[in-house]
């Protein structure tokens, strides 16, 4: 089996040293880089496993690091975890909404980031494993809102209303169905391709992690830096778009 791959990106040098230490005493691969630009070309350019950044950086910040990420195909679905002291709510709920995987608050003990790393890994692993997509409209270009796809999910097989997916979140390659019913379906099919196949006219990609279907929305709120609050019907916390797509949030909802 080959050794798991980790990119670091950290720009204070002597937390940098300590996480290259301890990951290889660990038996990881560690590559790692001093601010976001390097972060950026090394994850394009190594093909990481798994990806820790700290926030806090010079030029490009974390933020930043994993927006671009997620533009690139060959990232979008690399696991990210964010390192960094900053404890405020916003900060956190900012970085797990721009699809952070999970996210450690410094100083950090070993155990919880060693702990962190192989939850993560297992969760791919286990995906891989459990959820298989069989949809018999594969060819279609399109569905319509009104189309029933069948899915093979768990060995089991289900048929699903596609006007009854309430909002879709991706899981690195795979993505979480949440349906009406409240009943939810992991699947192997990634954002992106959900995307490609889904009636622009009903759902709207919010960020690089969401789409969510437009019929269920049932109130918007500006937040802060041209971001959305978006509150769906029956669902209590409100989904929070990232700057690339409030544009188009703005022109089918707000104006």
């Amino acid at each position: 089996m080959d050794k798991i791959k980790i990119l670091v990106i950290e720009d204070e040098a002597d937390v940098r040293l300590n996480l290259n230490t301890i990951l290889v005493e660990e038996g990881y691969i560690v590559i790692t880089a001093s601010d976001g630009i390097t972060g950026l070309k090394k994850a394009q350019d190594e093909k990481p496993d798994l990806i820790l950044c700290d926030i806090a950086m010079p030029g490009i910040d974390g933020y930043g690091v994993i927006d671009e990420l997620s533009c690139n195909k060959l990232t979008q679905a690399i696991p990210f975890i964010f390192l960094t002291a900053k404890v405020e709510k916003e900060d956190i709920r900012k970085g797990m909404q721009l699809g952070a995987d999970d996210y450690i608050l410094k100083p950090f003990r070993i155990d919880d980031l060693l702990q962190a790393i192989k939850t993560r890994l297992k969760r791919i692993e286990l995906l891989k494993s459990e959820a298989v997509i069989n949809d018999e409209n594969i060819n279609k270009t399109k569905y319509d809102y009104d189309d029933k796809i069948f899915i093979q999910y768990k060995n089991k097989p289900q048929i699903i209303a596609i006007k009854d997916i309430v909002y879709i979140n991706s899981d690195n390659q795979y993505t979480l169905l949440y349906m009406k019913d409240k009943k939810d379906y992991l699947i192997r099919k990634s954002i992106s391709e959900w995307e490609s196949v889904l009636p622009d006219k009903n759902f709207l990609r919010i960020h690089r992690s969401t789409i969510i279907n437009s019929e269920y929305i049932v109130g918007i709120e500006k937040w802060f830096h041209s971001t959305f609050q978006i509150y769906l019907k029956d669902i209590s916390e409100p989904f929070i778009s990232s700057k690339r797509f409030s544009s188009i949030i703005r022109k089918n909802k707000i104006e």
